[in-house]
């Protein structure tokens, strides 16, 4: 038993999840079948001439459209919402404090929630962990980066400098079973598959084409997810041109439309009607 899923993500800034002006990455998905999808964008276009884009949703004037496309896609679509700071605040502890897995930021992996909540306003702090675990390229531990970790660290942390240069150095020689520290899609893919999957099924996705979701690190997922859950939830992944793929770009309205709504709350009825879609994970956003 499987069923195919096409997404689309909103939000992405790469390594730079910092960035107070993009706080949020969304990532949506859709279990509707080519024909629906084409069916969905054609009524949608009728109402405008040219390419429905979440931007054009959201105004005033398209509210009809907005809550049609929300009540339409109810029970064919999910939306998982990530909080970038406190995805990195997260990272910390799951990077230093346990054995990393392809389970952190999931509901699979540990709860660091509260830590992450208390750890979010050390901004500085925050920014030397993302500057420390930036490796890409990078073939010997910069001490420099451990040590500015270290000295904007809040006093309370139980982290050793030996723990953190031991994860450091598995990092530089790219061990394949820590995930990216800096990649929030990979965990929002694996919180996808555990929806859409729901320990009964597994799961074929169809993605627009996204750079951080590399065949090695989908790979690893999912053979991460298939010891831990049977049926293996990950069946197939392919990455396709949105403009070639009217589910994918369903999929892209409905990640613009729910990262803008979950930043700028409107009228309680499209807030009520959004949130069906929205999961409720520990590193997610919370209306």
């Amino acid at each position: 038993m499987s069923v195919e899923v096409a997404c689309d993500e909103s939000g992405f800034s790469g390594s730079n999840l910092l960035d107070p002006v993009s706080p949020l990455i969304t990532h949506a998905s859709i279990d509707l079948d080519v024909p629906t999808a084409a069916d969905l964008i054609a009524v949608l276009r009728s109402r405008r001439r040219g390419e429905y884009k979440s931007s054009q949703l959201l105004r005033r004037e398209q509210r009809p459209a907005l809550e049609w496309l929300l009540t339409t896609l109810r029970g064919h679509a999910h939306v998982h919402v990530i909080d970038k700071t406190t995805y990195v605040a997260a990272r910390v502890f799951e990077l230093f404090t346990e054995e990393p897995s392809y389970g952190a930021g999931t509901s699979l992996g540990t709860d660091h929630s509260a830590a992450a909540l208390a750890l979010r306003p050390h901004t500085e702090f925050l920014t030397a962990f993302t500057d420390l675990t930036r490796t890409k390229r990078v073939r010997l531990m910069d001490h420099a980066a451990v040590d500015r970790f270290f000295a904007t660290m809040p006093p309370d942390l139980p982290l050793s400098r030996a723990r953190v240069e031991e994860v450091m150095q598995r990092l530089i020689d790219e061990d394949p079973s820590i995930p990216p520290p800096l990649e929030p899609l990979v965990p929002a893919l694996a919180e996808t598959l555990l929806f859409w999957s729901a320990g009964q099924r597994s799961v074929a996705v169809v993605h627009d084409e996204q750079s951080a979701l590399t065949r090695g690190r989908v790979a690893r997922l999912g053979a991460f997810l298939a010891e831990t859950i049977q049926p293996p939830p990950l069946l197939s992944f392919t990455q396709v041109d949105s403009k070639h793929d009217p589910r994918v770009q369903v999929a892209d309205l409905l990640a613009g439309i729910a990262r803008h709504l979950t930043q700028h709350p409107a009228d309680p009825r499209t807030t009520g009607l959004l949130d069906p879609y929205l999961n409720r994970q520990p590193t997610g956003w919370r209306l």
